[in-house]
């Protein structure tokens, strides 16, 4: 069966925005199924008290049968929302951009458990046993222990799994399936590449080059994992003399990454045995160098494109030789939450971009540009939600 695409209303150059408001699909499950299933996740992984439970339930009802409402008086950032959400309080919240409609329902959320109050409960990430779970989990370790197998492939070769590995995430072990004579990626995970700009990529960041490269993460846990060991290769190769790792600076979308996030798989490498455990010895040190820098910033929780991005942050990347954006939020931000034509241009969408960009992407979405018509031809025949699903991937260059 053929995949149902959102409802869209509005225009961006031709491409509608997306919004939820048709029942089945992506972006109406995300509303009506994930966000009411997250809300009792959480109730269930803490032992809050009344007063959070009762904020849950109204966040639920809202979410559920209301219409969106502003922040109460004296939250933090409440006048920023509602500049950012002046046309959407009181509608559905189907009838909001998904993009929003996502955002601000996660700062809701944090709301609700008190992690902004003064309370017991301040800064009391309540994603955090999600992540821990995943990052202790077996699946980590097998992919760790693949690691040993890497060490003694030439640096080309180990260069292309480590650029998978951090491309799929949680799909990690397929771009560790490799060893000497055998290709840098496996047949599963190639053919499944709907776009591959890896080559450019890797032009860009020529060796010895003083290159420094930007990485926005995306998730934290079992895929923050394959993006660190990939900013090891980068920095003991030399194919950048720094790495800024740009982080959200509170909770947001379940499982994307903090700085906190980071220590935990440091830690999570430098307890495991072998290769995996050199590796987090060198990003330890890298840190505490200044090769490797963390940094956040408020912008990276908005629900906006990175098209207005403030200059201080406009300033950041312009000053990186290569932007790598990791993940499906951060690709839906970096070329607009539209439904293009899938063969637009990704160039011409991230023409504003400060500084050559690349996007590592599982596609997760309704969003995708930049394709050529025989491999979208392929997939439509397939009758496969490929763009959805997360069975298919990218990796897309502007130089």
């Amino acid at each position: 069966m053929t995949e149902k695409t959102s409802h869209v209303s509005g225009d961006a150059a031709g491409a509608p925005v997306i919004l939820s408001s048709e029942p089945g699909s992506f972006a109406w499950g995300v509303l009506a199924k994930r966000h009411p299933a997250l809300i009792q996740q959480v109730r269930d992984a803490f032992p809050y008290g009344r007063r959070q439970h009762e904020a849950l339930d109204v966040l639920l009802d809202e979410i559920t049968n209301g219409v969106i409402e502003l922040l109460a008086p004296g939250e933090p950032d409440r006048e920023r929302w509602a500049d950012w959400g002046q046309e959407h309080f009181g509608r559905s919240w189907y009838d909001a951009p998904f993009l929003w409609a996502e955002s601000y329902f996660y700062r809701r959320l944090l709301g609700a458990v008190g992690y902004f109050g003064t309370g017991p409960w301040q800064g009391v990430d309540p994603f955090a046993p999600f992540k821990q779970a995943e990052l202790r989990g077996e699946a980590v370790e097998e992919e760790l222990r693949a690691l040993d197998a890497l060490s003694s492939v030439p640096a080309d070769e180990r260069a292309a799994a480590l650029l998978h590995a951090s491309l799929w995430g949680n799909r990690a072990d397929l771009g560790f399936r490799v060893s000497a004579g055998e290709p840098a990626a496996g047949d599963a995970d190639a053919s499944a590449l709907v776009a591959d700009d890896s080559a450019l990529l890797w032009q860009l960041l020529p060796v010895g080059g003083s290159s420094t490269v930007a990485v926005v993460a995306d998730n934290a846990g079992r895929e923050l994992i394959p993006d660190l060991i990939l900013i090891d290769h980068l920095l003991k190769q030399r194919h950048a003399e720094q790495v800024v790792l740009h982080l959200k600076p509170y909770p947001y979308y379940v499982s994307d990454a903090m700085t906190a996030d980071v220590v935990d798989c440091l830690r999570r490498l430098t307890e495991a045995p072998g290769e995996a455990s050199v590796i987090g010895g060198r990003l330890w040190k890298a840190m505490a160098a200044g090769s490797l820098e963390v940094r956040t910033h408020p912008f990276f929780c908005a629900p906006l494109p990175y098209e207005d991005m403030p200059e201080d942050l406009r300033g950041e990347f312009e000053s990186a030789t290569l932007t790598i954006l990791k993940g499906d939020l951060n690709y839906r931000r970096l070329v607009g939450d539209h439904l293009w034509d899938a063969k637009a241009s990704f160039a011409d969408l991230t023409a504003y971009f400060p500084g050559a960009v690349a996007a590592l992407r599982t596609l997760k979405s309704d969003v995708i540009v930049g394709l050529e018509q025989k491999v979208l031809d392929g997939l439509e025949r397939s009758g496969a939600a490929w763009r959805t699903t997360g069975t298919h991937a990218l990796i897309q260059v502007r130089r």
